[in-house]
């Protein structure tokens, strides 16, 4: 692929092109070439410069972390992430002279590279001790659920061991689909002896397990993908228990409780991999750029399950889109958060009033796509959608909440909800923050506090929408 320190990766770019749908003319446009410089890549006539390589980065990016795998390759991908961040407030240098920085002074690309790591974590933390403050809660006395949230977002929301061990299951036992709980009280029975029965005894019952009778409950009242989800569920804690345990243990949480919950959300996890493979799932998500009801139905799981199982496509060398996603009920409480953007959600407090999810929670079934900007000028494309998760009886309310799914902006071309959005043009995007506590903006209409760090005025003689200004 390689010859010297100068890359070639002719049939790489071809393929790139052909997976793309695009005719060398569209491809050229695209990366700002000739049509016959581009010809001359993919015939391996001439390696890439710095400028192909960072427009092949911008038009390509979950394809271009693996095009080379070498660490100086892969440092510079790393280096040209960390000097385009938006929230530095002045342009990246061009392509060729970062590239020259990089190859001249490699020590400092990668210092650079850390400090910028540590910068997102440092502010992170300064967030979480805002928010902790806010909600007169220290970082110290964190609930069991914090703690196990923490741990999952530490870790990626992306567990190797466990994510592997549940594709291969899924290979041998052949899921996919509509016949998937079928399947499933097969190889309860045949590989656990464990039977399997609907009942509506229990209106509130999910899953109940009889471990002297070897006996597996589910409510018959729930739709087909949450049956097959609780039957998955209980099939991986026969597999992968012991796993499970291990990992709980070595997080060492402190605290009972967390290590349950944590046991908990690790079998959730392994039942999400193996109704939703991460080598099928990945491409059926790419193929059909991420449209979440034909991918759902493509694996028989709900709307739901499959935006969370795009939330941990993370698995290294075969990463999905960066997405983040959440789940919000109808008081604005955020239920389920996970972030793999640069987009982090406030761990206490609601989120802010001009997210669109907020309108999705009080209409079901509408799906609300928005471009939003940050403080930090990082903008993202969201999709969200409320839900009602049925009851089973007239006597028992319905459940209602939204979910939310979003990735920055440089993804958008393979996102379906973006189309139509106003992606190039500068006053269309949303201004939004994570919550108000910790919000810059000014002149807000929507504030409902006061950022914590930054002095506010009052003026008796003059009063608008927000009775103060920020200093």
């Amino acid at each position: 692929m390689a010859r010297g320190t100068r890359l070639f990766v002719g049939q790489k770019v071809r393929q790139l092109r052909l997976d793309a749908r695009m005719d060398q003319a569209a491809m050229a446009q695209l990366l700002g070439i000739s049509v016959s410089y581009l010809s001359q890549l993919e015939n391996d006539d001439r390696p890439l410069t710095a400028k192909v390589k960072a427009a092949l980065a911008s038009a390509f990016p979950l394809d271009w972390s693996s095009f080379d795998e070498r660490a100086e390759e892969q440092l510079l991908g790393a280096f040209n992430w960390a000097l385009a961040n938006p929230g530095l407030g002045s342009p990246p240098p061009d392509p060729e002279r970062a590239e020259r920085l990089h190859l001249q002074y490699p020590d400092f690309a990668a210092r650079y590279v850390e400090l910028h790591h540590a910068l997102r974590q440092t502010q992170e933390r300064l967030a979480m001790m805002e928010e902790a403050i806010a909600g007169d809660a220290a970082p110290a006395a964190r609930a069991p659920w914090e703690m196990v949230r923490d741990w999952f977002h530490e870790a990626g929301n992306y567990i190797h061991e466990l994510d592997v061990a549940a594709e291969e299951l899924n290979g041998a036992l052949g899921l996919g689909g509509a016949n998937n709980a079928a399947r499933l009280v097969s190889a309860l029975a045949e590989r656990h002896g464990c039977g399997s029965r609907l009942s509506e005894n229990d209106p509130t019952l999910m899953r109940s397990y009889d471990a002297s009778a070897r006996q597996l409950t589910v409510n018959a009242a729930l739709p087909a993908p949450s049956r097959a989800f609780q039957l998955a569920n209980q099939f991986m804690q026969f597999e992968l228990g012991e796993e499970m345990k291990r990992i709980a243990m070595e997080a060492q949480l402190g605290d009972p409780v967390a290590d349950r919950l944590l046991f908990l959300g690790l079998a959730n996890y392994a039942t999400g991999a193996l109704l939703m493979p991460y080598g099928a799932f990945r491409q059926a998500a790419r193929d059909l750029r991420h449209d979440i009801d034909p991918l759902a139905r493509q694996f028989g799981a709900s709307f739901e399950q499959a935006c969370h199982r795009l939330s941990t496509l993370q698995r290294a060398g075969q990463r999905g889109i960066p997405f983040f996603f959440c789940r919000i009920d109808m008081a604005g409480n955020i239920t389920k958060r996970h972030s793999a953007t640069r987009l982090q959600f406030a761990r206490f407090g609601g989120a802010c009033p001009l997210w669109g999810v907020h309108e999705a929670v009080a209409i079901p079934d509408r799906i609300v796509v928005q471009l939003a900007e940050m403080p930090d000028g990082m903008r993202y494309v969201s999709m969200a959608k409320g839900l009602v998760k049925p009851s089973g009886s007239y006597a028992r309310e319905p459940r209602r909440y939204a979910v939310a799914l979003g990735c920055e902006i440089e993804h958008a071309a393979n996102f379906v909800y973006a189309d139509g959005l106003r992606l190039t043009d500068e006053a269309a995007a949303t201004p939004i923050g994570m919550t108000c506590r910790l919000c810059p903006r000014e002149g807000c209409d929507q504030r409902a506090f006061p950022p914590l760090d930054r002095p506010i005025r009052i003026d008796r003689s003059h009063r608008g929408v927000v009775p103060y200004s920020i200093g």
